[in-house]
């Protein structure tokens, strides 16, 4: 028996063969992608809702979930495939469920008549991943979970060809794109007969809209910097931590990014959160801000764990706690409802990582009607930068932000 919400059970209903099943961050995508392979493809029956009874699969098929790595790791979809009576590996109904990364996508190029479920879509470009895909999309049936399934028409070139909307990328091109004359590589200037793009994209992608029962409350805290340390790496391009002159743009974004967020006084902002809420989650995006987070926690006793390209651990099961998540590598792919707290101890350059960051406390089944992320933010001119990005839905560009300041 399990529990669906309506616009669960009516995406479940609209769902086919190559469908983007699209539904933002903690929108229930998960179970109703199994709902929809264990009873609309497979002919299951599984009680809903307090409703009908469990019957096995009249046609099973074998099914492979192709997921982040961390979402693999974590075993949430081993929760949702047990409402199913499935486990990962061979069922006793002969079932072969396999999870898996989208690294190790190319390893099932070659499978044959499975049902597949691409969870987190990564299928944008032209590249290794994408040509696994769809070699797979022809052989098998699928569907893609996502919450942000495309920004621009190319962004849905492999889905429209594995539709057969299109032969190849070739073709795609040849009849919706305009290439701009004034560049050296190939760059896009515009689209062109969109009509049928539209109708396309309408045809494969099913929204999952639902009325959120959360509100997030986003609170910013003003952190000060040094504006002489910033004046010294900016206008006289010095690296004042190794004690140098600054030898590329790159690094000098790194610096300025730096000197505002190990500021003492945004560590000691963070060190008053961390006191007044006994369980939070802290996104960070550079090694020597978790040098400072583990020092801040440390000095204060709380137990933390960390989400990082080095450390795959999981949020602690104790009454205080901290989890400590780098934003490139655990931004997505998992949730917690343990907490309505969550703090933004430096600013992503990515709009769409920090809204998929903030959805891992958003979740349908939160017991918390008030979020609380707090954003710590000084008046530094690229914090400031950073911020206006963000809240205009883009991402921040350091380059441009370097070359016109």
């Amino acid at each position: 028996m399990i529990d669906l919400y309506p616009h669960q059970l009516k995406a479940i209903k609209r769902l086919r063969c190559g469908s983007i099943l699209c539904g933002g961050v903690g929108s229930g995508k998960s179970r109703a992608s199994l709902a929809y392979y264990f009873c609309e493809v497979c002919g299951g029956s599984i009680g809903i809702n307090g409703e009908g009874e469990y019957e096995d699969m009249a046609d099973p098929r074998d099914l492979y979930i192709i997921t982040t790595a961390k979402k693999r790791d974590s075993l949430e979809w081993d929760d949702e495939l047990v409402l199913f009576a499935l486990k990962r590996g061979r069922n006793p109904n002969g079932v072969l469920v396999t999870i898996d990364s989208w690294n190790n996508i190319k390893k099932y190029k070659d499978t044959y008549g499975a049902m597949f479920i691409f969870d987190e879509q990564r299928v944008v470009g032209y590249g290794a991943w994408t040509k696994s895909f769809l070699n797979i999309a022809r052989k098998n049936h699928w569907i893609l979970l996502s919450a942000t399934p495309g920004d621009t028409w190319s962004d849905y070139i492999p889905v429209f060809i594995a539709n057969g909307y299109f032969r190849n990328k070739t073709d795609f091109t040849r009849k919706h794109v305009v290439y701009s004359p004034h560049t050296n590589y190939p760059q896009i200037d515009r689209y062109i007969n969109t009509g049928p793009l539209v109708r396309f994209r309408n045809d494969i992608l099913i929204d999952m809209k639902f009325a959120r029962t959360t509100e997030r409350h986003k609170v910013i805290i003003n952190t000060n910097y040094s504006k002489d340390a910033y004046r010294r790496i900016w206008v006289d391009r010095w690296n004042i931590y190794e004690n140098e002159p600054i030898p590329e743009q790159g690094k000098l974004g790194y610096l300025l990014r730096r000197v505002v967020n190990s500021d003492p006084d945004r560590i000691a902002k963070l060190a008053t959160l961390l006191s007044d809420h006994p369980k939070c989650i802290i996104f960070y995006n550079f090694t020597y801000e978790l040098d400072i987070l583990r020092s801040t926690c440390e000095s204060l006793d709380i137990p933390y764990t960390e989400w990082n390209g080095e450390k795959h651990e999981s949020i602690l099961g104790t009454d205080e706690w901290a989890y400590l998540v780098q934003y490139s590598a655990g931004a997505e792919g998992w949730n917690c409802v343990t907490t309505d707290t969550m703090i933004f101890y430096s600013q992503s350059y990515s709009y769409k990582m920090t809204e998929q960051a903030m959805g891992r406390i958003d979740r349908i089944n939160t017991p918390y009607k008030d979020l609380y992320y707090y954003i710590l933010k000084s008046k530094a001119p690229i914090d400031l930068a950073i911020a206006r990005s963000l809240a205009n839905k883009r991402n921040f560009n350091e380059s441009r932000f370097i070359k016109n300041s």
